[in-house]
């Protein structure tokens, strides 16, 4: 996560999700990609058509490829970014960010917003609009806020949360000056503590059991609250259909219908062509070679807060040795898996070096190279001094055991296909055989949660700037969401001391130095991050690449 609805850093993206990318600047030992004049940093730039509100038409519909999902709740640990998308079009987009990660407030629902320290304590005073309304019934007060924080600050471990970070510092939520105002108190400073009230959940949505079963397969509109409501959901087919909310008192959605339907890639691709999608992700080149210079569509390209890595299950039998762990990163030519992924796309970037930061952000540095260089002549010898000694046919054995680890590859799209050829071709010369086991997209989140996989690549959004609040998601021990298992508890305890700074910046330098102990567990490695291409039929507003931005439901329709 990195996708991470504001709420923060649940595993999200399978590769087949849109993050288009290509890396340059490489560590020591590999070939940049981008070749001369790849720039030393990500980029930052934005392309969505930004419109204002009364610039938009009335009516009109919006279609694209998504579901439900199999967990629809976004503060729990097995919801994806698909299903992070679909809550935003019919339940509170109470907080959101810039392109940029300014904070911006939406008033209908947080008409007032005051934050205080005092006694080295913070407080935050949340002003609920005397007019917002679960569609219900219930009146949205401090009550939703206070659910929200005790099914996520870790105090109850039934809840399956995604993170506890943030919530977990506040002691106590209490009605203010009546019903509309909630006084929330923390211990200590949190400088991003917008992140744990982008949303919320209805009372109802917060007992154990709702929180964990309610949203599987079923979306609950009566508990949501927006513009747009649920007017259709498909069980068997996987679609689902807003259509403006009668019960919303704010400004009024500018589309008739915002529909989903359930595709995967290809096929999104090819209902693009045919006129029945109104956007759709460039994949890949393949895919963006298609796209382009379709009548009636334009491209639109710009920076992406998504980054893939491949993960390490340290659980498994032959991953639990770190030497093993370590020889395997060291043997992966970072550079390489760029030049297959994005082979015949005009963009550059650095390797990624932070699980947390990107390249364009403040304080970010490179802590995975201070960590891990490419080197598969010093992957053998590790692999010797730990007794794996090469059998006939080159692959290496101990104790009667061959050195097999597998690769679980999402789909058959080609491009993945090549990726796990090709890191198959890079761990045969040390004596690694990689076995690739197919395994079907819709068994994503079953892969992650349950552990099936030895090694797997998968990709994170971040849906908000404060990346050093996820720190803790990606690599303490007894986080769910660090689907990796490794970690220790000292570790653990360093990672909780960088959430206690008041100091954005010194948070962030100390969270660097935390991170290059973390990766030295050699069980995560960032392999690209890239830009976000979409094709989009022209007219289309307020939509397309917008890093942090997540554009409110009401503002998006087609340009006037």
């Amino acid at each position: 996560m990195r996708a991470r609805l504001t709420l923060s850093v649940t595993l999200v993206a399978a590769l087949s999700v849109a993050a288009i990318a290509c890396q340059g600047n490489p560590g020591k030992g590999a070939s940049s990609p981008g070749g001369k004049g790849a720039p030393r940093a990500a980029s930052a730039a934005v392309d969505y058509n930004p419109q204002p509100y009364d610039n938009i038409k009335d009516g009109g519909t919006f279609t694209t490829a998504g579901t439900f999902d199999d967990q629809g709740n976004p503060f729990n640990v097995n919801s994806t970014l698909t299903a992070s998308r679909i809550w935003a079009w019919y339940n509170a987009d109470a907080i959101t960010y810039s392109p940029t990660g300014a904070v911006q407030y939406n008033p209908d629902y947080y008409s007032d917003v005051k934050v205080e320290v005092v006694g080295g304590n913070q407080r935050v005073i949340l002003t609920i609009n005397p007019k917002a309304t679960f569609n219900d019934g219930t009146p949205i007060d401090w009550t939703a806020i206070r659910a929200t924080w005790k099914a996520n600050n870790g105090s109850d471990k039934a809840f399956d949360t995604s993170s506890t970070d943030g919530y977990d510092q506040i002691t106590s939520v209490e009605k203010g000056a009546n019903a509309k105002q909630a006084i929330i108190d923390f211990k200590g400073v949190n400088a991003s503590w917008s992140t744990l009230f982008t949303t919320f959940l209805h009372p109802k949505a917060a007992t154990v059991d709702n929180f964990n079963k309610a949203y599987v397969k079923k979306p609950h509109p009566e508990w949501g609250a927006g513009p747009y409501t649920v007017s259709k959901w498909d069980t068997h087919s996987g679609d689902i259909t807003f259509v403006r909310n009668p019960k919303w008192w704010g400004r009024k959605g500018k589309l008739d219908k915002r529909v989903y339907v359930n595709l995967e890639s290809t096929a999104a691709t090819n209902a693009f062509k045919n006129g029945q999608l109104d956007y759709t992700s460039a994949v890949d080149a393949e895919s963006l070679k298609q796209l382009k210079g379709i009548k009636g569509t334009e491209i639109r390209s710009g920076g992406s807060p998504f980054e893939y890595s491949l993960y390490f299950n340290t659980k498994s039998p032959v991953l639990s040795d770190p030497d093993v762990r370590h020889a395997i990163e060291e043997s992966v030519d970072r550079s390489q898996i760029a030049n297959i992924q994005f082979q015949g796309l005009d963009y550059k970037e650095p390797l990624p070096g932070s699980a947390v930061l990107y390249s364009f952000q403040k304080g970010y540095q490179d802590n995975l190279s201070a960590v891990v260089k490419y080197a598969p002549d010093a992957a053998g010898k590790l692999l010797d001094a730990d007794g794996w000694k090469p059998g006939p046919d080159g692959i290496r054995a101990k104790n009667g055991k061959r050195l097999e680890v597998g690769y679980t590859l999402l789909g058959d799209e080609p491009l993945s296909k090549a990726t796990a050829g090709a890191f198959a071709a890079m761990l045969k010369p040390i004596g690694v055989r990689l076995v690739i086991k197919k395994a079907d997209e819709a068994d994503f989140s079953k892969i992650l949660s349950d552990r099936r996989f030895d090694l797997f690549l998968s990709g994170n959004r971040s849906m908000d700037p404060f990346g050093a609040r996820y720190l803790c998601d990606f690599y303490c021990s007894d986080r769910a969401s660090n689907i990796t298992g490794a970690g220790t508890p000292a570790l653990d305890e360093q990672i909780h001391a960088t959430t206690r700074i008041a100091d954005l910046d010194q948070q962030i330098a100390a969270t660097d130095k935390v991170e290059r102990a973390a990766l030295r567990q050699y069980a995560f490695l960032p392999l690209y991050s890239g830009p976000s291409t979409y094709a989009v039929k022209k007219g289309l507003a307020n939509v397309g690449a917008t890093i942090f931005y997540n554009p409110l439901p009401e503002t998006v329709g087609w340009q006037k």
